[in-house]
């Protein structure tokens, strides 16, 4: 694994989620971004380090050694392609708790807001396949092992 790229651990049964981490990937120019799906069936193995169900609780990272949780994966990945700003604002002293209580609220029912979103308007990706999606520089349609 590559200290300098941010590690990204997501729900890929989450078409939301997906859809974010394809919309991410779409911007990762300069490959700074590996995706990681918590359902791969290896991912114990090659990450021991990670547990599947804190990660499906909140969306957790890896950068530069650092474990990054929630919002701070978002504000990273989004700074890396570029777009921090967008979800800057999340960061404020006045508005990251309130952004955060909200975060784990749709986190915790991510599933269902998720599902019913992509079945009534079509809007998320169904999910990665299997294992680590995305793994080649900015080829959002590759999914590796």
């Amino acid at each position: 694994m590559n200290t300098q790229q941010l590690t990204i651990f997501f729900d890929g049964q989450c078409p939301l989620c997906t859809l974010e981490m394809q919309r991410l990937k779409e911007q990762d120019k300069d490959n700074q971004i590996l995706l990681v799906d918590l359902h791969q069936e290896d991912f114990k193995t090659i990450y021991p380090e990670i547990d599947i169900d804190q990660g499906l609780a909140i969306l957790h990272g890896q950068y530069k050694g650092k474990v990054l949780l929630g919002l701070d994966v978002t504000h990273r990945a989004w700074t890396l392609v570029g777009k921090g700003w967008l979800v800057a604002p999340l960061q404020w002293p006045i508005i990251r708790p309130l952004s955060h209580q909200v975060y784990l609220l749709v986190a915790r029912y991510r599933q269902p807001i998720s599902n019913f979103i992509y079945q009534r308007f079509g809007i998320g990706v169904k999910h990665c396949e299997q294992g680590t999606c995305y793994g080649k520089p900015n080829d959002i349609n590759h999914r590796s092992k």
